[in-house]
């Protein structure tokens, strides 16, 4: 099932990130603590985004963070991946801007083939000294072509 999040749902949707983040991204495992998770999602996500989440029954399966044409988060637990629900996480997005954006580093392949896969083009690369990761990054954007 899809649904629009709440404040309630903000220590699961962290969770989401945490176990999905360092899955996809095990050379930067450790950047940040639980409670920094909460509070990054608590005064930085829930606040200035819209955020949509898959559940399998009682369990959140993923998220998706939008705001002003930005896919600002988009995590999909690692036992969830795979059946579509990103797709359909991704499809929210789709349906609610006509012209998309968002960033993934450059060494995280699985991300950058499924955006590939969906539509986006890469536009830009960095060399990641504008993230607090100091990551090297990438760029994608979609535009709705079917209207």
């Amino acid at each position: 099932m899809l649904k629009q999040l709440a404040l309630v749902d903000m220590d699961a949707a962290a969770r989401v990130h945490r176990i999905a983040f360092d899955q996809a991204m095990p050379w930067l495992v450790g950047l940040h603590t639980p409670d920094q998770d909460r509070w990054f999602y608590r005064n930085h996500v829930f606040a200035r985004c819209r955020l949509w989440g898959r559940f399998d029954g009682d369990v959140l399966s993923g998220i998706i963070a939008l705001r002003d044409g930005w896919i600002e988060q988009l995590y999909v637990r690692p036992d969830a991946q795979s059946r579509g629900v990103g797709t359909k996480l991704l499809d929210v997005a789709k349906g609610a801007f006509e012209h998309l954006q968002l960033w993934t580093f450059q060494r995280n392949e699985r991300a950058r083939r499924f955006y590939e896969s969906r539509g986006f083009e890469l536009v830009e690369k960095t060399d990641g000294a504008r993230n607090e990761e100091k990551e090297p990054d990438a760029r994608y954007c979609w535009t709705r072509t079917d209207r």
